[in-house]
């Protein structure tokens, strides 16, 4: 996959459960919050978007497990994004830093809900264009 945008993170302790592993759906949160970085390094904030009456919303997503991550454990998480029709589709993954493990990996779909009604943004499709 080539990757376009990457970030690093740690595994805080509460994201644990009883095993001493991540629990499954931090993982969407740790996808989410690369997406979210991804938009802000271009100059994209989600509050602007939604002033502005677009709302970017999950429709889809598709998660494989793995390796777990373990509390402590620094992590890359690295997307890359497509357009498809009026979907935004992300492909993400998630090493563990110390040896480069891939620990999950997931395909995310969004859309555009503007106003009301699935559409498409400039701001979005200006920069897919870009990428």
């Amino acid at each position: 996959m080539n990757y376009i945008f990457e970030i690093t993170d740690k595994v805080r302790d509460y994201e644990c459960d009883l095993q001493g592993i991540v629990n499954n759906a931090n993982y969407q949160h740790y996808f989410e919050h690369a997406r979210h970085e991804f938009l802000l390094a271009h100059g994209v904030s989600f509050a602007q978007l939604h002033d502005e009456g677009c709302d970017a919303v999950v429709a889809r997503i598709e998660i494989a497990y793995k390796f777990s991550l373990r509390p402590g454990d620094e992590y890359v998480s690295k997307l890359c994004v497509k357009k498809e029709s009026i979907k935004y589709v992300f492909h993400q993954a998630i090493y563990r830093k110390s040896d480069m493990k891939l620990c999950a990996k997931g395909k995310i779909e969004t859309v555009a809900v503007i106003n009301g009604k699935l559409g498409t943004h400039p701001t979005l499709d200006k920069l897919i264009e870009l990428i």
